[in-house]
């Protein structure tokens, strides 16, 4: 029994390192196409006052994340959709958030010169909130009308933990926040795609050392070979981004993964820097507001948030930021990997 349980593990891991390469090399392959394509439409960011002494001018070609998106949906539903359906949910909120995404960037693009640069707060966060509590739901509700997981959480050195329907707001919310962290990070070159990989890559290991999601380690490892060919147009100097279409589409998908592996409380570990990231805006933002409203005179903690701009501010370069960054990640994978083993 031992001896055909890990063959089929080894024959798992062989299709999902096979998909990872499949889609690291349709993006490569179809990613110049893309890049023409929007570059034909105009598909610009256009410059934005950052409310800072420094005007960020965009211009680089936007909406990237569809070259993702297309290989890891294709793949998915020829190779890794029959007799998994559970993976329907990841594939609907990564095009959901998709959708979004890109219709928020289409009102920040050069060519629409709309009076609000992409959609207003009010209306993109009540939408995100749709999808999260949707998602959040048909994960918990049983058979046939969702995938009926309970309220199951794996704890470091404890064990199996059931939180019961308690998980339909935890959900909903850590969708919600790794959506809108992965958007804020998006915003150095190479950085939201190589965080992003390394962080599919560690959920893809823990699921397949669990052994009883290897649907999801195939799904986590293909988006890690999307991710890599995207690289190949992202790295410095870009000659392209993902927007909001990309990074919003993969923060629903990253936190869709977790939920659904039951790893999800080491996804601030594993995302490290979509926290950090995060939390620098939150902040930012926070005692700007809370100072003007004291003392009158707002003041800011950082030169520009997020993280990543104050440091570009105070001296670094952008592929100083990236790789630092990567460093950081990688190194919170691994301690992520050691706790979900003693999970």
């Amino acid at each position: 029994m031992q001896e055909a349980l890990r063959a089929l593990l080894i024959q798992d891991m062989a299709r999902g390192l096979l998909l990872a390469a499949a889609a690291a090399l349709i993006v490569l392959v179809t990613g110049g196409g893309w890049i023409a394509l929007l570059k034909r439409a105009n598909i610009r960011k256009r410059a934005r006052n950052e409310g800072s002494d420094t005007m960020v001018s965009y211009g680089q070609i936007t909406m990237g994340g569809i070259m993702i998106i297309v290989p890891v949906v294709v793949l998915t539903i020829v190779f890794n959709l029959i007799d998994r359906w559970s993976m329907l949910l990841p594939l609907s909120v990564m095009l959901g958030y998709g959708i979004l995404g890109a219709v928020d960037d289409y009102y920040s693009l050069d060519v629409v010169q709309s009076k609000t640069y992409g959609l207003t707060e009010r209306v993109k966060g009540a939408l995100q909130w749709l999808i999260a509590v949707m998602a959040s739901v048909i994960l918990y509700l049983p058979a046939p009308y969702g995938l009926g997981h309970s309220g199951m959480v794996f704890v470091p050195f404890i064990g199996p933990l059931d939180v019961g329907i308690y998980v339909i707001p935890i959900a909903a919310c850590i969708i919600w926040v790794t959506v809108n962290a992965v958007n804020i990070t998006d915003g150095v070159d190479g950085l939201s795609g190589w965080t992003l990989m390394v962080a599919f890559g560690a959920y893809g290991v823990i699921a397949f050392l669990n052994g009883d999601f290897t649907n999801l380690m195939a799904l986590c490892f293909t988006l890690v070979g999307a991710c890599a060919g995207y690289l190949w147009y992202n790295a410095h100097p870009a000659t392209v981004i993902m927007g909001d279409l990309g990074s919003m589409a993969f923060g629903g998908v990253l936190a869709i993964v977790a939920l659904q592996s039951q790893q999800w409380l080491l996804l601030p570990i594993i995302g490290i820097i979509f926290v950090v990231e995060g939390l620098s805006s939150f902040i930012q933002i926070g005692y700007f507001k809370y100072t003007r409203r004291v003392t009158g005179t707002p003041v800011r903690l950082l030169k520009m948030a997020p993280l990543h701009h104050h440091l570009r501010m105070s001296g670094w370069s952008n592929p100083q930021i990236t790789q630092r960054f990567v460093v950081i990640t990688m190194a919170s994978a691994m301690v992520a990997i050691a706790l979900a083993m003693r999970a």
